[in-house]
């Protein structure tokens, strides 16, 4: 267990700098396309903003998780039932406080974000509130506030916000190949710069995406096995990700930038979604939980 949150603190900045690169590329391939030559003022212009940016994004990533999800921000008078519960969970896990919110929206769900235990904030949707009995919620909180111990929502947000930045470049790429090329050339540009592009637009969100669902799927595991140790009821968790399992539909907000923050997969799946799924099975989840409800 503590190997695995000393893990996640490295993994951090490990992926911070393989977004950076991934960025640097971007930035490389479309200073190339302009100028025709090395590294220059487009290249450098970018990595130094994306520098900037992903500092400011280790502190802002987490606000913008909860706004994009339309998460609000409740006192103890307004859901004593959820408050209580977050609250009786950080005490046992010595943990400080989280700000608790809660999203309005029919699909049972939930998610925590922040950059640490001290800054983080715990979410939790209407429909998971009316479908979970106290047990199961408390399952599934228990589950949220191991995300906070392990200090999987400092790498997942940081995630977050660098797949958020890397589908914007290679959108901006994208546009300044098709367009301000075929401008600057009478309407001809370089075939194969264009090529390149193309290629760039279309590997970078994918590479950020297979690291997104890989960072993810282990997360979960750790987060379950953690909640269980916590409650020492592994069976309450077992049963609300069973409801999950069936009563779970796409939240009306779906945003695949953030899916790996939720505890299931918001995200209505098709084709692409199942190959860079960022959620291990709930069955399997529902299995290793009731094989080892022994260990807890």
């Amino acid at each position: 267990m503590y190997r695995a949150i000393a893990a996640n603190k490295r993994n951090t900045w490990f992926i911070m700098v393989f977004f950076l690169v991934i960025i640097a590329a971007l930035a490389f391939v479309a200073d190339a396309y302009f100028s025709g030559g090395g590294p220059g003022i487009v290249f450098w212009g970018v990595l130094i903003g994306a520098i900037v940016y992903v500092i400011i994004q280790y502190y802002a990533s987490g606000s913008q998780a909860l706004a994009m999800a339309g998460a609000k921000p409740i006192t103890k008078a307004d859901n004593p039932r959820l408050y209580r519960i977050v609250e009786n969970l950080a005490i046992t896990t010595g943990l400080p406080m989280p700000k608790v919110y809660i999203v309005e929206d029919p699909a049972p769900n939930a998610f925590a974000t922040g950059r640490d235990p001290e800054h983080a904030a715990v979410a939790a949707t209407t429909g998971l509130l009316e479908l979970m009995d106290d047990a199961e919620l408390e399952g599934v909180m228990a589950h949220e506030i191991a995300h906070v111990k392990n200090f999987d929502i400092r790498v997942t947000t940081i995630v977050f916000g660098l797949v958020v930045v890397v589908g914007l470049l290679a959108d901006v790429l994208a546009r300044m190949a098709f367009f301000g090329g075929m401008r600057r050339n009478g309407g001809g540009g370089n075939p194969l710069m264009i090529v390149i592009a193309i290629a760039a637009m279309i590997l970078a969100p994918l590479l950020a995406a297979a690291i997104q669902a890989a960072v993810s799927r282990q997360r979960e595991y750790l987060a379950d096995a953690t909640g269980a140790l916590t409650t020492r009821h592994p069976e309450a968790l077992a049963s609300a990700l069973q409801k999950l399992g069936e009563y779970g539909r796409p939240l009306n907000k779906q945003q695949a930038s953030m899916a790996h923050l939720w505890m299931a997969d918001p995200i209505k799946p098709g084709v692409i979604d199942r190959m860079f799924q960022t959620h291990p099975p709930i069955g399997k989840r529902v299995e290793r939980l009731l094989e080892n409800q022994a260990r807890f």
